[in-house]
């Protein structure tokens, strides 16, 4: 599978995870939402997850698990947009399989 980015083919996995990390952009990320998680458009809430989400894991080394990911929110935008109930609202399969999808981020261990 793959997605096209300022007129460049960029590899994904079968289940839409970049196979090369380094191939992420916004770009990128406006493509897998759209052809790989059926978002079409990505709004400034989006974006606020996404950019934590990449944040976490260029400091931290991993991905963030939902229970922290869910402080870090709470610590950075407050107590109304960082439950798992409104990450799911913008995220239809969640944090892990689809924010950190279009967020470019590696795919957890056991995750589909």
């Amino acid at each position: 599978m793959q997605v096209e980015a300022n007129g460049k083919s960029v590899q994904l996995s079968e289940a839409g995870w970049l196979e090369n990390l380094d191939e992420w952009s916004e770009e990128v990320a406006v493509e897998i939402a759209k052809n790989v998680e059926n978002i079409p458009e990505l709004t400034q809430e989006h974006w606020d997850i996404i950019h934590t989400a990449r944040e976490h894991f260029l400091d931290a080394g991993v991905v963030a698990e939902p229970r922290a990911f869910s402080k870090i929110m709470k610590e950075k935008y407050g107590k109304d947009r960082s439950d798992q109930k409104y990450i799911y609202s913008l995220f239809p399969t969640g944090l892990i399989k689809c924010a950190n999808k279009i967020a470019g981020l590696p795919r957890p261990k056991g995750c589909s």
